[in-house]
């Protein structure tokens, strides 16, 4: 399946996942939330970076675009895990929510992870988890983040980190849903910086760097979202201390052949342009 068609599958899986804001009475409502944040199965990285974008052609030479793909995609494994993902987004969101109720009565996040088995490992369970077991924990709320898809791609030979997903509250009780904001954040489409996929392949640490613009840029999104404006609230509690950011001529003998390209080595993508 080609990259071209994502954008009509998306379509139809949101039809039944259309945004729906907060309401400040639903959210005076809420005594105790638990934050949940995880990654689905298969969402990534991915790399649509050469198989969709001609424009890498003579960069790759002899290199099948599917093939610089893979490798591209490993190189992206290497410079972020799913649980950095995931656990930046949690903690973004969490730290920028203003200090009163019912933010100042979360659930403790360990405990959330060690009930639901995701403490000490690395990677965030992909499947859905078991709501259930953050109950006897005192949470009357979930706020749930969920990345769907992330990775690069390109277009006319513009590349860049994407990210797709969305972030909901519902009650335990009842399951009933009060949030839900779907995000997709696109470098290509907003017009930022070209990420070479070059030199992501030496340095990996730029997708990084790029993923983690995103995030922030999704957790700035829920923060918005989660303080509606409409709401009783609660006492402010001070925040805790922080650190203080041609020739004309024509030769007389045969040009001599080129030298054939070198090869690549195993797994590697061609140098980036001096």
């Amino acid at each position: 399946m080609t990259r071209s068609l994502l954008p009509f599958i998306a379509l139809a899986l949101c039809a039944g996942c259309a945004s729906q804001r907060l309401a400040g009475a639903d959210l005076d409502r809420v005594r105790r939330p638990a934050f949940i944040s995880r990654i689905e199965d298969g969402a990534g990285p991915r790399s649509f970076v050469f198989r969709e974008d001609s424009a890498y052609g003579d960069k790759l030479k002899k290199l099948e675009p599917v093939e610089a793909d893979r490798r591209l995609t490993v190189k992206l494994q290497q410079a972020v895990t799913r649980f950095e993902i995931s656990e930046r987004l949690r903690v973004n969101t969490l730290t920028q929510l203003p200090r009163e109720a019912p933010w100042t009565y979360t659930v403790d996040p360990a405990r959330v992870a060690s009930v639901l088995e995701s403490f000490l490992v690395e990677e965030v369970p992909a499947n859905a988890p078991d709501y259930d077991l953050v109950t006897p924990l005192g949470a009357d709320t979930i706020v749930e983040f969920v990345v769907q898809e992330y990775g690069m791609r390109s277009k006319k030979g513009h590349a860049g980190a994407f990210l797709r997903g969305y972030g909901r509250m519902f009650t335990l009780d009842g399951r009933s849903e009060v949030w839900r904001h779907p995000f997709e954040v696109d470098q290509v489409e907003s017009g930022a910086e070209h990420l070479d996929p070059f030199k992501v392949g030496k340095n990996p640490d730029l997708f990084r760097q790029a993923l983690t613009t995103l995030l922030d840029q999704v957790a700035l999104e829920f923060v918005k979202d989660l303080t509606p404006k409409d709401r009783r609230g609660g006492p402010t509690v001070a925040a805790p201390p922080g650190p203080a950011a041609p020739d004309a001529a024509t030769p007389t003998f045969a040009e001599p052949p080129k030298p054939s390209d070198p090869e690549l080595p195993p797994g590697e993508l061609p140098d980036p342009d001096p």
